[in-house]
């Protein structure tokens, strides 16, 4: 009886392996080289290995990227004149990108993301002051906006919670959130009451993530490396700031800095060579780490994360690639892929069990590489 016993837990690991290996087979990155114009297509092995594929033409200064719920399209947006963005169906056998369609914006659009049915499409633009709904296809091809929506100085990002019912977006230049109701029949944005989340002022409200269970927001300020846990109310979808932390190392000296005037994809008109400039944050699948890029010192920090409360504990820092504007994790918050827009490579890094980062390997990358989308299909 035992002899059987150990042959059917051996079977079960066996299975539970395979399973994991196949889990992992088909996994791929995707990286905008904003200079080059094209997007890099790589695939992800079960030993964070990339293997780089074919990389698609899109445009010049391609630049932010969002991946449908079902993982069936690709969208990317065009920052040189005439705006735009573009879809591409992703082949789950191979990672190879299809060109669907393309839809003109009516301004330079920093941020993508859809709603949580992926009938519509997000944009954030920085330049214009405002916000795109455009309408995805079951096909996923894209219409032009259904809605443009003009908003408060500087919007950097425009996300919707895990309920589908409320759209928050992050305004650098006004330090503030909008609070927004969403109608996920005809995609219109209605103001939530109150309507705006002030913070502080200077700190420059850059991108916004949600826990997995929804209980909570995390908030970059790109000025100051603040990151903020913010409480949803699940009712009304509003959010109450709860606690913050800097993103930086204790002995960082690095100061605040100033919102900066974009010429191409964010040259400064003065000297920032000590200004703070964050970028990015990602939550592992799990909720237990925290991380957020910074890209004067050119760093990616680590956070605990408190699924019940929201608070934030430091645990490391680590130099990364230069002036790291995008990352990614994997599904299985495994592996972490960074890149840099002053960069030549990009860096695949484990994710140990206390949340450090382990470099792993660099691969070549294009130039201006700058956002970096994980999907992987079972």
């Amino acid at each position: 009886m035992e002899a059987l016993t150990t042959i059917a837990m051996s079977a079960a690991l066996s299975a539970l392996a395979t399973l994991t290996g196949r889990a992992h087979r088909n996994t791929y990155v995707y990286v905008s080289n904003a200079e080059d114009g094209d997007i890099g297509t790589y695939r992800l092995a079960t030993d964070g290995t990339l293997t780089p594929g074919a990389r698609v033409q899109a445009g010049k200064l391609v630049m932010p990227m969002t991946v449908s719920p079902d993982k069936r399209y690709l969208f990317a947006s065009i920052r040189t004149q005439p705006y735009s963005a573009v879809s591409y169906a992703i082949d789950q056998n191979t990672g190879a990108l299809r060109q669907l369609s393309q839809a003109r914006l009516p301004e330079n659009v920093v941020y993508l993301s859809t709603d949580k049915t992926g009938r519509f499409l997000f944009g954030a633009s920085y330049g214009g002051n405002l916000v795109t709904i455009g309408r995805i296809g079951e096909d996923g091809t894209i219409s032009e906006p259904l809605e443009v929506v003009h908003t408060a100085s500087k919007p950097h990002s425009i996300v919707i919670d895990g309920t589908n019912r409320f759209v928050f977006v992050q305004h650098l230049g006004s330090d503030q959130i909008l609070q927004f109701c969403f109608d996920a029949k005809t995609g219109k944005l209605i103001p939530n009451a109150p309507p705006v989340v002030p913070m502080k002022t200077g700190t420059g409200p850059r991108h916004l993530i949600f826990s997995a269970d929804n209980k909570f927001a995390y908030l970059l300020c790109e000025l100051t490396a603040t990151l903020t846990a913010l409480a949803l109310d699940q009712d009304t979808g509003l959010l109450t700031p709860a606690c913050a932390v800097k993103a930086l190392p204790p002995d960082s000296k690095l100061v605040a800095g100033a919102p900066r005037l974009q010429t191409g994809h964010g040259k400064a008109t003065r000297d920032v060579a000590n200004d703070i400039w964050a970028a990015d944050l990602h939550l592992t699948p799990n909720g237990t780490f925290l991380y957020a890029t910074e890209r004067t010192d050119s760093t990616i920090t680590a956070f605990r994360a408190d699924r019940a409360t929201g608070e934030l504990t430091y645990l490391s820092t680590t130099p990364t690639e230069r002036q790291p504007r995008g990352f990614a994790i994997d599904p299985w918050g495994k592996f972490m892929v960074v890149a840099g827009e002053l960069s030549d490579t990009i860096s695949v890094y484990a994710i140990r069990e206390n949340g450090s980062l382990s470099l792993l390997q660099k691969y070549p990358t294009g130039r201006g590489s700058n956002w970096v989308e994980i999907v992987s299909f079972d």
